[in-house]
């Protein structure tokens, strides 16, 4: 096993310690709470290594461990084989459970004469120093996709005005192989970035375990530094796909180092490309932009022999899970409280739940063509979704059931109850339904009369009625009122037309002008 190491810092201590302060081996161990066969193993090597006190000020860390800890030089003189860390690397990527110690067994087998494990690993550790960032980190086949948006745009121009439109660029790169998508979006928001996730799973012709986004609002509810909160819908694509959405820690660039190299690389040998194009819609950008990927996924690392569709090829695509076999539907989800009428809004509609959740709060899923509504994790309803605005789509079997009975009374049904209750109850609804100022109000008014019929009998609520017309009481309270008080059972007042009083004028010839004789009218007539 290799030696365990204390940090140089520590190391330095003890050195100071022994020379500077002259403190014995023993002191020294208590002083820096290690062991005293610790300390004495470290003096030692520095003394082997020819280090003098005090150290030299361009002697930095790195150096000092190289003196201390120099690679084990091959016994008997003779050159041990050396390890191919190309095929190493590319065999630690290819497989989650591979290990350095399972490559070194293999290794050994082939080379029996070979390095022992502890130089084996410090050496693939020190060549794997000198490899790109991107490269450097330990990303398995299969495992990790990362996705941002590039931080440039690109200009689209409208044909008929000339006009220029900024397009979005969408990039995702697999870990292991840097295979990398591009495309062009109008828009950063949740239908495009939901969009272009799909269409990369498409291009990649599978799905990796995990998704590693930025904690960009679109795909992020509440952005956390330890526990952030996904997007319903984004969580929703990825329950549908089968994986993990596992954002980057905010100020932690390494967590998407994979996507920022592959976004610098779609900037400079994509978006640059296309400086001086002229581009008139976003299908001929996305065109444009789909046959630089293709070269790009075709140009040679610099470090590492092959490409990344090669790579892609040979490690990512047999490690990628499949696809479902029904693509996703893209949905939205909100919150809402039901109304006291038992209905829910979506984009200015409402949409009807079972009468014994008013009040509660439930989760809405929209699609383009359906609405449903849960509560507590079960769909409990379900509409077409309609584009009326306002409007209400009602559910009979959400009503209850006063309600239904109540929707089953149209207004001529209400006509012909009321004319076998009596004539005068027909003109009092006929009445009720004309004069109100609202056809609904007079409905709902009529509706009320029902309920008395029940209560005081048909014959009374008739009697009722005839006092209301006869006395021109129109309103529901009337009649309310005249059965109550048994006015409708006391005898209808007499309709008396009040005297006229005479008009004293010359012109106007009185009553007895015509109940007189003739003579006397005779009379009348020549004094006129």
């Amino acid at each position: 096993m290799p030696e365990r190491r204390l940090p140089m810092r520590q190391i330095r201590e003890v050195l100071r310690l022994y020379h500077d302060a002259h403190l014995s081996e023993r002191q020294i161990a208590s002083v820096c709470r290690m062991g005293k066969g610790t300390v004495q193993r470290y003096l030692q090597r520095a003394a082997a290594s020819n280090i003098s006190w005090p150290l030299p000020e361009q002697l930095d860390d790195t150096q000092l461990e190289r003196l201390l800890f120099p690679p084990a030089a091959p016994s008997g003189g003779e050159a041990k084989p050396l390890p191919d860390f190309i095929k190493i690397h590319q065999e630690l990527k290819s497989h989650r459970n591979v290990t350095l110690q399972l490559l070194w067994q293999e290794f050994k087998e082939q080379q029996p004469n070979g390095v022992n494990y502890s130089w084996f690993c410090q050496q693939y550790r020190d060549w794997a120093r000198h490899l790109d960032v991107v490269l450097r980190q330990d990303h398995r086949a299969g495992e990790k996709t990362f996705v941002d948006h590039a931080g440039d745009t690109i200009d689209v121009i409208d044909p008929a005005t000339g006009q220029r439109h900024p397009a979005y660029v969408f990039v995702a790169v697999l870990g292991a192989s840097n295979y990398t998508y591009a495309e062009a979006t109008w828009t950063r928001g949740l239908p495009d970035w939901i969009g272009s996730h799909t269409r990369a799973l498409a291009f990649f012709d599978g799905a990796t375990r995990l998704i590693v986004p930025d904690q960009w609002k679109a795909g992020v509810h509440k952005p956390c530094y330890w526990e952030p909160e996904l997007n319903r819908t984004y969580q929703d694509w990825a329950t549908h796909h089968g994986v993990a959405v596992v954002p980057a820690r905010p100020g932690h660039a390494r967590d998407k180092a994979k996507v920022e190299q592959g976004v610098l690389l779609v900037e400079r040998w994509i978006l640059a490309a296309l400086r001086h194009r002229q581009l008139f819609s976003l299908a001929e950008l996305n065109e444009a932009i789909r046959e630089l990927v293709r070269k790009l996924n075709q140009k040679p690392f610099h470090k590492l022999p092959g490409t990344r569709a090669e790579l892609y090829e040979k490690l990512e695509r047999p490690a990628l899970q499949p696809l479902p076999s029904h693509p996703y539907t893209f949905a939205e989800w909100k919150k809402d409280r039901v109304r006291l009428d038992y209905h829910v809004e979506v984009d200015g509609h409402y949409y009807s739940v079972p009468y014994q959740l008013a009040h509660q709060q439930v989760e809405i899923r929209y699609t383009t063509a359906t609405v449903e509504i849960l509560y507590r994790g079960k769909r409990v309803a379900s509409h077409a979704r309609s584009r009326q605005k306002p409007g209400t789509t009602t559910e009979r079997s959400h009503q209850p059931k006063s309600h239904q009975r109540y929707l089953e009374w149209t207004p001529a049904r209400l006509l012909e109850w009321a004319e076998t209750i009596g004539p005068f109850t027909l003109r009092f609804v006929e009445a009720l339904l004309i004069t109100q100022p609202h056809p609904e109000a007079g409905y709902r008014a009529a509706m009320g009369l029902r309920p008395l019929a029940s209560q005081y009998g048909s014959p009374r609520l008739e009697a009722a009625c005839t006092r209301a017309i006869r006395c021109k009481l129109h309103r529901l309270n009337h009649v309310r009122s005249i059965l109550s008080t048994k006015l409708d059972q006391q005898p209808l007042p007499q309709l008396v037309t009040p005297p006229i009083e005479p008009v004293a004028h010359g012109n106007i010839r009185g009553a007895a002008y015509y109940g007189g004789d003739e003579e006397s009218n005779e009379q009348q007539e020549v004094a006129g």
